[in-house]
C-alpha cells in the first residue's frame, strides 16, 4: 500500500492562496505573500487572479472581485 505524501501539492497551495486573497479583501501585496512565483504564475494562467500595478507598488487581486 502506497504511503500518502506529507508535502503540500499545487493544488492544496493554490486553493490557500485563493483562500488568503479571499481573508484578505480579494487583494494583498505581492511581497509581502509567502506563496511560489510559479503558484502565482499559474493562478495567473488560469486567470483566477491578476496582479496590478498600482504606482506604490504590485498587488495580486482575484479576477472576480470588484
Amino acid at each position: 500500500m502506497p504511503r500518502k505524501s506529507t508535502y503540500h501539492t499545487t493544488t492544496d497551495q493554490s486553493s490557500l492562496c485563493l483562500q488568503y486573497l479571499r481573508c484578505c479583501g480579494g487583494s494583498a501585496r505581492l511581497g509581502s505573500i509567502n506563496f511560489s512565483l510559479s503558484l502565482i504564475q499559474t493562478l495567473v494562467n488560469q486567470k483566477l487572479v491578476k496582479i496590478k500595478n498600482t504606482g506604490a507598488g504590485f498587488f495580486i487581486e482575484l479576477e472576480n472581485a470588484e
